[in-house]
């Protein structure tokens, strides 16, 4: 699995690629804000929040241009045969999906996606990755408690959804919300977006060539 630093001077495409971006239950959701206004500058933004995250996430703070979805909207927004479903419209809108912060329970839950064929798919984050086309890329970045990042599950977990070719944004050192200090926190948004808009360009230049 890929890690990747922060750089300055990103080149700037001419057309504006669609990224979706995904909050799930952790206290670093309060930086999905900042996030969602780093990806605006550059790209076309839709959010997805789960139910767990929105306790972090003022929904009216987000940027008016960020189209925001919910899990309510699941199926609300079907009504008869031949509608769009929403998690399979919004995988065929992406050129690119960030998961930001990734709990280590969406990341067990990713994990079961990929590798067991009874895998859940509980919330629209989740049905949209069991739907994902692995052609386009996905990104993760973690947040959680020191003793969950050490935890032999989650590297295993990370192992195994590398085989797909997720890419990580590594967590980082510091002081966490309960207090404990290690490795865990996810990384600043402006690290996360340097590493993605690298990371894309390189992916676009690469399907070009």
């Amino acid at each position: 699995m890929e890690n990747y630093t922060p750089q300055n001077d990103l080149p700037v495409e001419s057309a504006k690629p669609k990224i979706l971006l995904a909050a799930s239950g952790s206290v670093a959701a309060i930086k999905f804000e900042t996030l969602c206004r780093c990806f605006t500058e550059w790209a076309e933004v839709k959010a997805v929040v789960t139910k767990s995250s929105l306790h972090f996430i003022d929904k009216s703070s987000l940027p008016k241009d960020v189209v925001l979805y919910t899990d309510d909207e699941e199926w609300s927004t079907w009504k008869k045969l031949n509608d769009g479903v929403l998690h399979i419209e919004l995988r065929k809108w992406a050129d690119a999906m960030i998961i930001a912060p990734l709990s280590a329970n969406t990341l067990a839950k990713v994990y079961f996606f990929s590798f067991i064929a009874g895998g859940l798919c509980d919330n629209l984050l989740t049905c949209i990755v069991r739907a994902w086309d692995y052609s386009k890329p996905l990104y993760i970045a973690p947040a959680m408690n020191t003793l969950m990042w050490n935890n032999p599950f989650t590297k295993w977990h990370l192992d195994l959804i590398s085989q797909l070719g997720v890419i990580m944004v590594p967590p980082v050192t510091k002081r966490l919300a309960c207090g404990d200090y290690g490795n865990g926190a996810m990384a600043e948004p402006s690290v996360i977006y340097n590493a993605v808009v690298l990371s894309f360009i390189k992916f676009q230049a690469s399907k070009s060539s």
